[in-house]
């Protein structure tokens, strides 16, 4: 059963296409998703699934253990950022050890949107609370790295426009349209969500399997500077995020007792931030190297999770 699992993930349309992407760079070929193209399909994808969690979440009567899990959700995004930067200072410079730790505090829009696509494969439902929990994940780990940077050099300190962290973190596109959808499909009558309801719903997988397809070709190009960095970067893009997953798998039992919520905690803990977090430290801290934490988050953690890590942490839940 267990066995069964993992290969009905690891044959999943979606990923495999992730793969293709990444074979088609080192076979040299010319196979690209424009970038406007692309584009478009990260913006419906965040789309669909805002606009689909505001559906679900309109359904739901709000409970004191929704408003727990909005708490924990924040709290994770904080926790996490916290203990890896100590770990990454070990080896890595400041600047660095801060981008990296936020982008693993934050959240990565494109593993929960799959890991929707996997719950769906288990006849599983996604709450529409747990959207608003991802949008909420994004800032508080952004704004850690970046005061963990500044308490640990003082004397750079300035490079830092402390003004704009805030501002950047909540106005970023990703989070303004997830947040923005949720709340418009959270208003919509489920007459008016029917008449889009072909457009947010038998669309999805189609659309996610092109854009597993366009991060298949980045990852592949990241991937071939990256083992310049050495051993480090790459073992901690892999341990800590399956650490993360499985520590939250169990911890989210204190919270919720549903299945589908637990899992979807784990992956947002697991999973690291490749737009958000890059978008920020490319403005607020221009020395943090994007050759170094973008590759482990896109290139390493992100197939991490998609392949393996999802279920682990279904069978750990399962288990509990």
């Amino acid at each position: 059963m267990n066995f069964n699992l993992l290969i009905e993930n690891l044959t999943n349309p979606a990923l495999l296409f992730f793969v293709l992407g990444i074979i088609a760079v080192y076979l040299k070929s010319d196979l690209e998703i424009p970038q406007n193209s692309s584009k478009f399909i990260s913006l419906y994808l965040l789309f669909a699934i805002g606009f689909k969690g505001g559906q679900e979440l309109s359904h739901e009567t709000f409970t004191s253990e929704i408003a727990w899990s909005m708490v924990f959700g924040i709290c994770i995004s904080i926790f996490i950022p916290l203990y890896t930067f100590f770990i990454l200072k070990k080896k890595l410079n400041i600047f660095d050890s801060g981008a990296i730790a936020a982008a693993y505090g934050s959240v990565s829009a494109v593993t929960f949107v799959t890991a929707v696509s996997f719950l769906e494969a288990q006849q599983l439902k996604l709450h529409g609370h747990m959207v608003a929990i991802m949008a909420l994940m994004e800032s508080p780990a952004i704004i850690i790295g970046l005061v963990l940077i500044s308490i640990f050099n003082k004397k750079e300190s300035k490079t830092i426009k402390k003004n704009s962290i805030l501002k950047h973190s909540l106005t970023n596109g990703s989070v303004l349209l997830i947040l923005g959808s949720l709340t418009i499909g959270f208003m919509a009558s489920d007459k008016q969500a029917e008449g889009i309801a072909p457009f947010t719903n038998d669309l999805f997988k189609g659309f996610l399997a092109i854009f597993l397809l366009d991060m298949g070709i980045t990852s592949g190009r990241k991937l071939q500077s990256f083992f310049s960095f050495g051993l480090f970067p790459s073992l901690f893009a892999i341990l800590i995020p399956l650490f993360n997953g499985c520590l939250f798998a169990i911890i989210s039992s204190l919270i919720t007792d549903d299945i589908s919520n637990r899992f979807m905690f784990a992956i947002l803990a697991a999973s690291a931030s490749y737009i958000a977090v890059p978008a920020a430290m490319k403005i607020t801290v221009p020395k943090a190297n994007p050759g170094l934490f973008l590759p482990m988050a896109l290139a390493v953690t992100f197939p991490i999770n998609i392949t393996i890590g999802m279920p682990i942490y279904f069978l750990i839940i399962n288990a509990s």
